[in-house]
């Protein structure tokens, strides 16, 4: 999918699980960028601001790709775990 910040500046091909993708409730890429906008800053995006939204997709889809792993290996520690209650 493509999602455009504004006329000129825009990310291509980005999984749409990644531009789903939610924590606490929020989609991180979106929140990201609603805290960018130039109303809000006075100012366009930097480049460098533009380069960790790429980076930021990257790491979303490094943990799409990991999740099923990384449930597997929660549930085995849950399952190892000793209950301290009394």
């Amino acid at each position: 999918m493509t999602f455009y910040l504004n006329d000129t500046a825009y990310w291509r091909n980005v999984p749409e699980k990644v531009w789903d993708y939610t924590i606490g409730g929020y989609q991180v890429l979106k929140k990201w960028l609603s805290y960018r906008e130039h109303a809000l800053l006075g100012r366009a995006l930097t480049a460098d601001e533009a380069r960790e939204v790429t980076h930021t997709a990257r790491r979303l889809a490094a943990l799409i790709l990991l999740q099923p792993k990384l449930d597997v290996n929660y549930q085995r520690v849950k399952e190892a775990s000793h209950s301290w209650a009394a």
